[in-house]
């Protein structure tokens, strides 16, 4: 017998506030990334990958790809899982929870996989500031 319908499937209200909390922009914070996932059958070593992608001083092209590829899975899985939580009927109110904590997950993970090759902010900020002040240099000139 399947885990989601040994217990009562999940009411209504309780569906809809687990899908409005794992839409939420915060629902992130402070939360784990999961150690595995499995996508498609297939196990993956999250955490693993998310750590020996941080520590890369520069990101390989091969990485770049296999970075992209990982978020437009995890992206879709992310979008299973919610339909899932949305729409199943047998499901348990334990497997419902479980459910929106490997969503969640899935969002910390993406998130963190955003912040892979994204540059300084610090540097990028002083950067864009030179620029400006270039620009209105230049402006300055060009009306004299």
């Amino acid at each position: 017998m399947n885990e989601d319908t040994d217990a009562e499937s999940i009411d209504a209200d309780s569906r809809a506030a687990l899908v409005e909390r794992v839409n939420r922009q915060s629902a992130t914070v402070g939360a784990k990334t999961p150690e595995t996932i499995t996508i498609n059958g297939t196990e993956i070593n999250l955490h693993e990958f998310l750590i020996e992608t941080r520590n890369l001083p520069e990101i390989p092209p091969g990485t770049k790809d296999l970075v992209s590829t990982a978020k437009r899975r995890l992206k879709t899985e992310r979008e299973a899982r919610v339909e899932r939580l949305k729409t199943e009927e047998s499901l348990s109110e334990a497997a419902a929870e479980t459910l929106a904590e490997e969503i969640i997950g899935i969002d910390r993970a993406r998130n963190a996989l955003d912040g892979v090759y994204r540059p300084d902010y610090g540097e990028e900020a002083h950067n864009m500031t030179i620029d400006d002040y270039k620009r209105w240099l230049g402006f300055v000139e060009s009306i004299q």
